[in-house]
């Protein structure tokens, strides 16, 4: 019995120990997300130009306006690295 009692209080400190240790962690985690987030904010970046759809793309068929938002949401996602080749239904 003096061996099972050793080893629950063995396993109750473990488990409290590594409790402690996470919750440092996290604690520390959003301590220094939040210091981040006050001292060196997102930098947000202008927005870009909408460019032309070429022709023979499938959006003849679009109001310009439509497909103009099409363009500038995929650019958006894409950070200026997508292009709109088709647009089809």
């Amino acid at each position: 019995m003096d061996n099972f009692e050793l080893g629950l209080l063995l396993m109750i400190v473990g488990m409290s120990t590594v409790f402690a240790i996470l919750l440092l962690v996290i604690g520390l985690g959003k301590g220094l997300i939040f210091l981040v987030n006050k001292y060196a904010p997102e930098e947000t970046a202008a927005p870009k130009a909408v460019r032309n759809i070429p022709a023979g793309t499938g959006h003849e068929a679009l109001p310009k306006q439509t497909a103009a938002a099409i363009v500038a949401a995929v650019s958006t996602l894409t950070g200026g690295k997508g292009k709109v080749t088709k647009i089809e239904k």
